[in-house]
């Protein structure tokens, strides 16, 4: 994915959430080669980050380590207050933050499970889009500004297995989307998301059994789990402006044909 040169990310300040694993840690390498300066968050995952954070460097990429709470409004907004302290300014944020917590059924779910899995999921997103705002107000003058989103699968099928209050926090995560896409597109900050199916991480690894994923696997028309890798380029084409500058408010399905809507 990398391989292709994206002039207008060049340069730019992209704090990048849940970047020590996963699909976060391949945004990260993907942001940092076409030559942003990424804000590599992370929270529990030290050893993780610190890792990744030094292959980047030794690849030439310019990266910051930056630890917050994204589950806490005030660890939100200090992840983007870190981040502009450290890169001087903010081009770009992408909420990737966010987890299961754990599965539940709805009829089991309790109030602490509503909050918990809310908060990291839905809540994280709006408090970190809220505190990123001035930022990228005042860096999209003249230019583009923008905020991506990381939904799922599961935010447009319902869940299942106990992941529903998941999905349903993901749903908060797409419509927010496209509503403050139509609020924040005047300031020229342009706001989409990426919703992955089956994709082969440490997600999986924490919720997922082996009969789950085989099951899950079974449905998509590829006929295998993604890999974080299969999730860069839908980010990067919605980072640039020079690829998507008319792409506003959108949901790119990267599922391997599970779901075609």
């Amino acid at each position: 994915m990398t391989a292709i040169k994206l002039a207008d990310l060049d340069g730019k300040a992209v704090l990048i959430t849940g970047a020590s694993t996963g699909i976060g840690a391949a945004l990260a390498r993907a942001f940092a080669a076409q030559g942003a300066r990424v804000g590599l968050h992370y929270n529990a995952s030290m050893a993780a980050a610190e890792a990744l954070a030094s292959e980047i460097a030794a690849a030439g990429g310019q990266v910051h380590l930056i630890r917050a709470d994204m589950s806490t409004g005030a660890g939100c907004r200090s992840a983007v207050d870190q981040a502009v302290a450290v890169l001087g300014r903010l081009d770009g944020l992408i909420n990737n933050a966010g987890g299961m917590v754990r599965r539940v059924a709805y009829e089991q779910a309790t109030e602490v499970d509503y909050d918990e899995i809310m908060d990291l999921n839905a809540r994280s997103v709006l408090v970190a889009s809220q505190s990123a705002i001035p930022h990228l107000k005042s860096a999209a003058r003249g230019v583009s500004g923008f905020i991506i989103n990381t939904t799922s699968i599961a935010a447009r099928n319902g869940a299942g297995g106990g992941a529903g209050l998941y999905g349903s926090s993901k749903a908060f995560v797409s419509n927010l989307t496209r509503g403050m896409a139509k609020e924040l597109i005047p300031f020229g900050i342009r706001v989409n998301a990426v919703a992955p199916g089956v994709i082969d991480t440490p997600f999986h690894e924490r919720y997922s059994t082996q009969a789950q994923m085989n099951a899950m696997i079974a449905s998509v028309p590829q006929g295998r789990a993604g890999v974080a890798e299969d999730c860069v380029g839908a980010f990067l084409f919605l980072a640039s402006a020079a690829m998507s500058g008319y792409v506003i408010g959108q949901v790119i399905e990267v599922n391997g044909g599970q779901l075609m809507p």
